[in-house]
């Protein structure tokens, strides 16, 4: 019996996300397109004229926004609806031009900071105190002179903007082999059934209890994989040398540098989290010992990492995971989760099951102005509703950042991104656990929790020190192959696991290839730090610690308005040091603890 993925057609409207919220028609979008493209000479005719006064500043601030504005609406609309269906040809097509589009605006408005460097610091905050307007954007200002040493002259700036979408290049060619081009041999299972494999139905497969279908899956899955790794090898190899050319171009002594220095991160918050997982592995190894143990499997392997440990929970319907993510994030007030509940039931923010040509993974996306989008394959179980809880953070977090921050500070930083989306998962966690004393439901609840520490706290640890490896190989002139990749993911997985899992050096050292993140330089990291400071900062708010809820919601409502680390110590949490990350180890170590006297 073969368990089928339905076409996108097959999904009903109310599951959908919400585009033409958006844009009403594609024809609609054309004519937006049409009209981004006709306004981008007039903004970049104002190159010049920022120098002029605080008025003239004020006027050419709002060209650009409103361009920006207006841009980010087509890019949304595009992507989402590429991401949704990868193998309509009209929404790749709106995609690629999107893109295009967006990088012909980011080449148009690149005159902006070096001009603002011009006029000087000193003069910007004499205006400033004349227009109080300007007042809204003397954190984009302060950050940009913090930046100066890295700003280069108007016409280089116009050039690296312009290569926002040529060098998206080995990105979108991996994303489409991956979501695209490749059709996956079904699974069999024990009994001889077919599964069909994709890439929204892969993570359901490997929770299987029946291990001949977690390993036909996987062998399915990573060998289509292996059969191309050169092209991915050349994709995320090429990937990292613009990194590299780019953070040379900005005089940055390292691409790690480049990529932290945005958020005035330091490079040691980024070490300390390699540092803290090296150190806490035993806790990890104690896990694997005890899955081992339940699942009898002495030969244990990366894809049974998945695999029940118990008979599972309840099955979940999405509008009952709704309810009980909303039941969780009870302590943060009433509006709060109105606007939740608005958002996942009438306002259709979530694109909500799994079909054919869909995105692997979830993912929330919006624009100043758009609500915040969740794409997500719900397969009506506690991983979807946990998933549910994570991307929702992310969108409560964009919903009232839009909604309290002007444009120049709406948006946020990856970094404080992941507190968020980590923070709901562990307030619901939370609730779960304390709402039932079925010993099945809190398993499910437990190996949920421990999925995702396995996730961010053992995956993406293990990919931030292979990406600092394939760019530190780069730096020094190395070549990087598939080989070479292959390789390097074998070893640290080898040294992860320790005697609780046997490395297949050829499948699972593939693993790297499976995730689009690595195109995000030096995004993996930021799960890990993201996770510590969500279990610091929902622990404030369980214990019930005065004024921890508030200050957690001015948290979300802050967007850029500071650095990031700044913002989170106001709420609560210092990222700095190692404690945030070394109280997270600690409450997963208490999941292990419970998990050993629930299982026999």
């Amino acid at each position: 019996m073969s368990v089928a993925v339905p076409q996108r057609s097959a999904i009903p409207r109310e599951h959908r996300w919400n585009a033409e919220s958006v844009f009403a028609t594609p024809d609609a979008w054309e004519a937006a397109v049409t009209g981004i493209v006709r306004s981008v000479p007039p903004v970049k005719s104002l190159q010049g004229k920022l120098s002029a006064g605080p008025q003239a500043l004020l006027s050419v601030l709002a060209g650009v926004e409103d361009l920006l504005i207006r841009v980010g609406h087509v890019v949304v609309y595009a992507g989402f609806a590429y991401s949704v269906d990868t193998r309509d040809q009209a929404a790749a097509a709106m995609n690629g031009r999107a893109q295009a589009v967006n990088a012909e605006v980011q080449a148009a408005v690149s005159f902006l900071g070096p001009e603002l460097l011009a006029v000087g610091q000193e003069t910007l905050a004499q205006w400033i105190k004349v227009e109080e307007r300007l007042a809204a954007y003397s954190q984009y200002i302060a950050n940009l002179f913090r930046r100066q040493a890295h700003v280069r002259s108007a016409e280089v700036e116009e050039v690296l903007g312009m290569l926002s979408d040529p060098f998206a290049g080995p990105s979108t060619t991996a994303t489409m082999l991956a979501n695209a081009d490749f059709h996956f041999a079904p699974a069999i299972d024990s009994r001889g059934a077919q599964i069909d494999v994709t890439q929204g139905t892969l993570s359901t497969i490997l929770a299987n209890p029946d291990r001949a279908a977690r390993r036909s899956a996987w062998e399915s899955y990573t060998d289509l994989y292996v059969s191309h790794r050169n092209t991915f090898a050349a994709n995320l190899s090429h990937s990292i040398k613009q990194n590299v050319f780019k953070a040379r171009t900005r005089r940055h002594a390292t691409s790690l540098e480049a990529a932290l220095f945005a958020d005035a991160i330091p490079d040691a918050v980024f070490h300390n989290v390699l540092s803290q997982f090296r150190r806490n592995l035993p806790v990890w190894h104690r896990y694997f010992a005890l899955r081992a143990r339940v699942l009898k499997l002495p030969d244990q392997r990366h894809y049974d990492m998945w695999a029940p440990l118990s008979d599972g929970g309840p099955a979940i319907t999405y509008n009952e995971a709704v309810d009980l993510i909303c039941a969780g994030l009870a302590p943060l007030g009433g509006d709060y989760v109105a606007a939740l509940r608005r958002g996942c039931r009438e306002e259709r923010w979530v694109d909500v099951y799994p079909n054919q040509g869909k995105r692997n993974g979830a993912f929330s996306w919006g624009s100043f102005g758009t609500h915040p989008f969740v794409m997500m394959s719900f397969t009506d179980d506690v991983g979807s509703l946990s998933t549910l809880a994570h991307e929702l953070g992310h969108s409560m977090h964009s919903y009232l950042s839009w909604k309290t921050q002007p444009y120049v500070s709406a948006d946020y930083s990856i970094f404080v991104a992941e507190v968020a989306s980590n923070f709901h998962q562990a307030m619901v966690r939370s609730s779960l656990l304390s709402g039932t004393t079925d010993a099945g439901f809190q398993i499910a609840v437990l190996e949920e929790a421990m999925a995702n520490f396995f996730r961010y706290f053992f995956i993406m640890p293990i990919l931030g020190l292979f990406e600092l490896s394939t760019h530190q190989r780069v730096e020094k002139g190395e070549a990087l192959t598939a080989d070479a990749m292959d390789s390097l993911m074998a070893d640290l997985l080898t040294e992860g696991y320790g005697p609780g899992a046997k490395v297949d050096r050829q499948r699972d050292g593939m693993l790297w290839a499976t995730f689009p993140h690595l195109f995000e330089d030096y995004y993996v990291y930021q799960y890990a730090t993201g996770i510590a400071g969500a279990n610091a900062l929902a622990g404030r708010v369980l214990r019930g610690e005065p004024g921890a809820a508030e200050s957690y919601k001015r948290f979300l409502s802050s967007g850029s308005s500071e650095y990031p680390l700044d913002i989170l110590r106001k709420a609560g949490v210092d990222l700095t040091r190692p404690e945030p990350m070394e109280q997270a180890f600690t409450v997963m170590s208490s999941y292990v603890d419970r998990l050993e006297k629930l299982l026999p």
